[in-house]
């Protein structure tokens, strides 16, 4: 079993993450369409915004680590790429990390701008830094704009690693499934 990347494949931690973090990211935009849609008299009024900003902050967690981990690895080899398609590949890869950022922070804003602090799982608490109630309604515009982006841009690159797997026959896709090919 790998576990540091190497120009052969990702190891399994990089591996592990990727497809931790894109199950929770595509989950957490279904909970936020659906959760926005609740009533007061919902039994969910409470519990899934909760249930949202706790994972929110997790992810906002691993997202760091992720990073961490991508500049302190060696970067599998892209030579199956064209050199239009490694310049796009680049700016979606690197394009995902301030994206999510920016996703994740408006949504800690919008969450902590009456003051209160983000309670994660009653595990700990995330204080709010700023108070300002007026920040919640921008904060929240910018939040469901960004999620509506990130979510293209996980569609495009789905497609892309689709498109290379079935159509190129390269072994793009199957490296973040399998690792590197075994000797």
């Amino acid at each position: 079993m790998q576990i540091r990347d190497t120009a052969a494949g990702y190891g399994l931690p990089t591996r592990a993450v990727h497809w931790i973090m894109a199950v929770a990211i595509i989950g957490m935009y279904v909970l936020g369409l659906w959760m926005v849609e609740l009533n007061y008299y919902s039994p969910y009024y409470q519990s899934a915004p909760n249930l949202h900003r706790s994972v929110g902050i997790l992810l906002l967690i691993l997202l760091t680590v992720r990073l961490g981990w991508r500049l302190a690895n060696a970067h599998p080899a892209d030579d199956e790429l064209s050199p239009i398609e490694r310049w796009g590949a680049k700016i979606v890869h690197w394009g995902f990390y301030p994206l999510l950022f920016a996703l994740m922070v408006s949504g800690y804003l919008m969450s902590t701008a009456d003051g209160r602090p983000i309670e994660v799982f009653d595990w700990f608490s995330v204080p709010a830094i700023i108070e300002d109630k007026g920040m919640e309604k921008t904060a929240g515009e910018i939040h469901e704009t960004l999620a509506n982006i990130t979510m293209i841009v996980v569609l495009l690159h789905a497609v892309a690693a689709l498109k290379h797997h079935f159509f190129d026959c390269t072994r793009i896709l199957t490296r973040m499934w399998s690792g590197p090919e075994k000797n």
